[in-house]
């Protein structure tokens, strides 16, 4: 029997370190958007939304806008975000004009992805100047997940994770449509600002 993916746990965890990580990974998302200028923002597979509440206290004064795939997680982050546009679209195929946001934020998503090159080149289209991803930084992920006695049986890999990039690997994925302009490690992740 597949393990469901549990996309809140990080967020719900009362466990300090987590949440010390968890805290981190947004500052540094944080202090990269304070360097660039752009008007309108979506980020897409906003998952359950908390993502989208991080984001949104960073981009006051923005056009944000958010979308998920999963309806049922589209539902939950309206709840979560009433005040953030969440609409349900599949990533590989975004309801979106060519260069229709200054920025794209796309957090933890790749990684689930079957097919994650057609993603990136949809994100290219509709982005009119930077993208902002992030992974999980293989292998460190993965050990990671080992200490905490987590995934056993799959060598601590997390229900869900199709793709393993290291930083080296996910630069040279993004460079195929992007230029890299900024890359951050907060542990266990890797984020990037990447400019079209």
């Amino acid at each position: 029997m597949a393990i469901k993916e549990n996309f809140s746990g990080k967020y719900l965890t009362s466990n300090p370190i987590i949440r010390l990580l968890i805290r981190r990974f947004f500052k540094n998302i944080k202090g990269i958007l304070a360097e660039i200028e752009f008007k309108n923002v979506l980020e897409v597979g906003c998952g359950p939304g908390f993502s989208t509440r991080y984001l949104k206290e960073f981009l006051k004064g923005k056009s944000f806008e958010a979308s998920e795939f999963k309806e049922d997680l589209v539902k939950e982050a309206q709840e979560r975000n009433p005040n953030v546009e969440i609409r349900q679209e599949s990533i590989y195929q975004l309801k979106r004009e060519n260069n229709s946001f200054d920025l794209i934020i796309t957090l933890e998503v790749l990684e689930h992805l079957e097919n994650p090159e057609i993603a990136l080149k949809e994100l290219y289209r509709i982005t009119s100047k930077y993208c902002l991803l992030s992974i999980p930084n293989e292998p460190i992920w993965r050990i990671l997940n080992l200490f905490r006695l987590k995934y056993l049986k799959d060598f601590g890999n997390t229900p869900g994770h199709l793709q393993h990039w290291s930083i080296r690997t996910f630069r040279k994925f993004v460079n195929k449509y992007f230029k890299i302009e900024k890359i951050k490690t907060p542990l266990p992740w890797i984020i990037v600002l990447a400019e079209k």
